[in-house]
């Protein structure tokens, strides 16, 4: 399982994995990174078939912090009509309390939506009531370099293999809060996606025992966004 390493260490990385229930093999390939891993965060997408299957994983691995994965792909909303999006980033968010039975740890988006400009505002105060992390807003420094596809369509596996995520760790993980993105899964039949096999060598990866010894050698400390969120306001 995932682990803290030294205990004064001033950077603090989140291994943060998207698309949690998309599919049951999304699912057993996150859990896989993070009970054999580095992956400490996840975000769910509730809109995924897989879903409830992720909900019940997460209730069963209470140390990998579960935030959401807002979805606003396909023809789900017109992006352009403030008020639709709006009411579905909402509708989604009492669904995952739902799902979960308590709110995310923290907010990020499928393909970055909520970066569009006529998007960001509506993510930024929907987030803001409920006090948690907005990936790229705030103090958590965001990497997505950790990825197998950087062309449409087109796999280039070495900006996911051990060496590359090690070079990451050296180069990028800097003092203070830093989150890595990545998209760990196994192949099912249940999910159809231009980015497959990809998610394979990336729990191979993330996995790997190079990794976490080069986590261990530059004293980063393992977190999630629970260990980030304020404190609870006294009573009274």
């Amino acid at each position: 399982m995932s682990g803290a390493v030294s205990e004064g260490a001033t950077r603090t990385l989140v291994v943060n994995a998207d698309d949690f229930g998309a599919s049951e093999g999304v699912n057993r390939g996150i859990l896989h990174a993070h009970v054999h891993g580095i992956v400490t965060s996840t975000s769910l997408m509730v809109t995924g078939r897989g879903r409830e299957e992720a909900a019940e994983l997460a209730r069963e691995h209470p140390e990998l912090g579960v935030g959401l994965h807002w979805d606003l792909d396909g023809d789900r909303v017109p992006l352009e009509d403030g008020r639709a999006v709006r009411d579905e980033l909402a509708r989604q968010l009492d669904a995952f309390d739902r799902l979960m039975g308590r709110p995310p740890t923290h907010v990020d988006s499928h393909h970055h939506v909520h970066r569009r400009a006529e998007i960001a505002p509506i993510a930024r105060e929907l987030v803001a009531a409920l006090r948690v992390p907005l990936r790229e807003e705030g103090s958590v420094r965001y990497v997505g370099g950790f990825y197998g596809q950087w062309e449409w369509q087109v796999t280039d596996l070495e900006h996911i293999r051990p060496e590359f995520l090690i070079w990451i760790l050296r180069n990028e993980v800097a003092e203070g809060w830093t989150e890595i993105g990545c998209h760990p899964g196994f192949v099912t039949d249940d999910f159809t996606s231009v980015y497959l096999a990809e998610r394979e060598v990336e729990v191979e990866t993330l996995t790997d025992p190079r990794v976490r010894e080069e986590i261990r050698a530059r004293g980063i400390r393992l977190a999630s966004y629970v260990d980030l969120q304020p404190p609870e306001d006294s009573a009274g």
